[in-house]
């Protein structure tokens, strides 16, 4: 069961330093980074200054320029609230960095003397032994020894996991701590360099990168804002000429025309841009996935094709020897025993479980001679061992996935019984996984890996779908086997007998097509295939170079965080999609208080467009103002929380859109507009 701590909006640890920060942020250095807020900003100055300097009307030019002042402020106030969302979360992370001391192996060659040393002055390829009830220092694999592990300070999951040599699982994180027994560890960084460094960085910097989407938004809104000061600018000639041809009326004014320029240019999303990036990636935080950038998670939310690994996303993960099927004229022991011996190489869960399985028959290794194990690995996708007997002949005792195993034995002149065909094809047919086992060149029968599909991925896939992502299962299994679990969990497509270069092969392909790529993973032999994907998450538990490749990592170690990743890159792209349409719709509600308001003394018959009945024009100018600075505190949890995502389609999302953000943005700022312009009224403050 997880724990977390978190802040609401109206938290004081967060709306103190959020109030400080947005008049720290009025500096000119600050407010030029963003086009469209930095016109609201000069502005608020130029107002100031006619209100300070003015005879007349100074009470309302300086009301003018007072809300302008707000409407900057809380701009300001919505980024700096986000970015406070996400300092905070990492104020634990903060709190891990302790000076710890470790005991450090001093002379690995010759000795195994160990002496006590600082973290701090640990390095890169050191190896240190981590006691039960001790911190682990830096980041490093596991080279010996099987210890439960407490990552509750990071995953905030309380369960202790288990970290051991060899396999996916040999990763561990500085700052966590281990419950039980031992464990020699190889430090793979240096001080400043580990996860939990990066990690802080990450969520506290200070300088975060806009990305693709944001920035080609950032030039509409300022092409829009461009294009309205120029009509803005030239209402004053006109104006003038007006005026003088008519004979009547008075010159629009320079606070009327700034307030003007400003109720029409996007000030909602423009106020509102960072605080939605910002916002995004402290989402994924709360997910407990750190993202290393902003274009990771906005790239999640462009993604068309997730590639998933079967064990541990598709299905359970557990898989285990279940059943021996012996070829014709060998009996379950004389298979047994040499497919128990063939994975006493094998570090894998799967391999493990072979040798249980065997050991449930009575049955033990008795091998004599010269062993030498021959490794696991994704390329030959076998394991075994090499036996030298004392006349010289040798044993090839190997295990593995069924096409391995034949052209392993057809390699020494061998073949693969039909019989043996047929049974791996059986349990193929039946969702497991067939593993063949030979000695030299003689093939002994199948041993039989279950695993079972998770409850609800058929639907989730089904939602992805909808959505237009096409969903792909990456396993190691054949083609029969594959085939029975990829109709079962309902995915698109999937690639079988997938090695590392496969894998890799594979989102060239998709990325050649124009498609951008999702894929998880945890182990070295992922790193290059992650490397290469547009969106790539890496386990927590995994090896270091998985997470190196990885723009994104799993604190949690959990394979479907993919779907939940994709999903928060989507809300975060509707999220400002529904902001950008509802602060470009409420523009017209503001045209329609302001034009009228300042051209009916010329021109009277513009009192037709009046249709809100303002009560005179300083009041509309006033209101509209007021109006478009309340809407951004009014949007800012929205901009922060971020729309509810839904799996449906482009179409029906645009559709849902306009129905709700964009009529909203039409109808919200009438209605908004007239109450706010009764209670200047009532309280005759125009």
């Amino acid at each position: 069961m997880k724990k977390k701590t978190t802040l609401t909006l109206l938290d004081p640890v967060l709306l103190k330093p959020a109030v400080r920060a947005s008049f720290a942020k009025l500096s000119p250095a600050v407010q030029w980074r963003n086009p469209v807020m930095f016109v609201v900003y000069l502005g608020s100055i130029v107002t100031t200054l006619l209100g300070l300097q003015a005879q007349q009307d100074s009470g309302f030019i300086l009301t003018i320029s007072a809300w302008l002042w707000f409407t900057v402020l809380f701009a300001n106030f919505a980024e700096s609230l986000a970015e406070g969302r996400a300092k905070a979360q990492s104020a634990s992370l903060r709190g891990l960095k302790q000076s710890t001391w470790a005991k450090k192996l001093k002379d690995p060659v010759h000795g195994s003397t160990w002496l006590p040393e600082q973290a701090e002055n640990l390095r890169k390829g050191d190896v240190v032994l981590v006691d039960a009830g001790e911190m682990i220092p830096l980041d490093g694999d596991v080279i010996q020894g099987v210890a439960t592990v407490d990552e509750s300070a990071i995953t905030g999951e309380s369960a202790p996991v288990v970290r051991e040599s060899g396999g996916d699982f040999s990763s561990v994180t500085g700052g966590t701590r281990v419950l039980s027994d031992w464990l020699v560890v190889r430090i793979t960084v240096n001080p400043g360099e580990s996860f939990l460094d990066r990690m802080i960085s990450m969520v506290e910097g200070a300088k975060r990168q806009k990305t693709p989407n944001e920035i080609a938004l950032t030039i509409l809104l300022v092409a829009l804002t461009i294009v309205f000061l120029v009509v803005t600018v030239t209402l004053l000639p006109f104006s003038i000429f007006s005026v003088q041809a008519a004979g009547s009326g008075t010159v629009v004014s320079i606070t009327a025309l700034i307030a003007l320029l400003v109720c029409l240019i996007p000030t909602t999303i423009g106020g509102l841009l960072s605080a939605v990036g910002v916002a995004g990636m402290s989402r994924m935080m709360q997910a407990n996935v750190i993202a290393t950038s902003g274009r990771a998670v906005e790239a999640a939310g462009d993604v068309d094709v997730l590639l998933l690994d079967k064990t541990g996303t598709i299905t359970h993960g557990n898989r285990q020897a279940a059943a021996f099927l012996p070829a014709p004229g060998l009996t379950e022991a004389q298979l047994a025993l040499c497919a128990m011996q063939a994975s006493m190489a094998d570090g894998t869960p799967e391999g493990r479980s072979v040798v249980v399985l065997a050991q449930r028959l009575g049955l033990k290794d008795a091998l004599t001679g010269n062993t030498q194990e021959v490794a696991f690995t994704a390329q030959t996708r076998m394991s075994g061992m090499d036996v030298t007997h004392a006349d010289g002949s040798t044993r090839q005792l190997r295990k593995g996935a069924v096409e391995a195993i034949r052209k392993h034995v057809e390699s020494l002149g061998g073949s693969v019984p039909a019989e043996v065909v047929r049974a791996s094809d059986d349990v193929a047919r039946r969702g497991s996984t067939p593993l063949a086992v030979a000695d030299g060149k003689q093939v002994l029968g199948i041993v039989e890996l279950k695993d079972i599909v998770k409850a609800g991925i058929k639907e989730r896939f089904g939602e992805l779908r909808r959505m237009g992502i096409k969903t792909v299962m990456i396993t190691g299994d054949n083609r029969l086997t594959a085939s029975a679990i990829a109709a079962e969990a309902g995915v698109d497509d999937f690639l079988a007998e997938a090695t590392p270069e496969d894998k890799l092969k594979l989102i060239r392909q998709y990325q050649a097509e124009g498609r951008l790529v999702a894929m998880t993973g945890d182990g070295t032999n992922d790193a290059p295939a992650l490397a290469q994907a547009d969106v790539a998450v890496a386990m927590n538990s995994g090896t270091q170079a998985a997470k190196e490749a990885g723009n994104m990592v799993d604190l949690d170690s959990n394979p479907t965080k993919l779907l939940e990743v994709v999903e928060t890159g989507k809300a975060l792209l509707m999220t400002r999609g529904s902001l950008t349409t509802f602060s470009i719709a409420n523009d017209v509600a503001k045209y329609f208080a302001i034009i009228p308001a300042i051209f009916v003394s010329t021109y009277p018959q513009l009192g037709a467009l009046n249709v809100m009945q303002l009560g005179s024009p300083n009041s509309a100018i006033l209101s509209a103002v007021i109006f478009n600075a309340l809407i951004i505190m009014f949007l800012i949890p929205l901009a922060l929380k971020g729309v509810k995502y839904r799996p449906v389609g482009a179409a029906a999302l645009l559709r849902r859109n306009l129905a709700i953000y964009g009529l909203g943005g039409l109808m919200v700022p009438f209605v908004g507009i007239k109450l706010i312009d009764l209670l200047l009224v009532a309280l005759q403050l125009t």
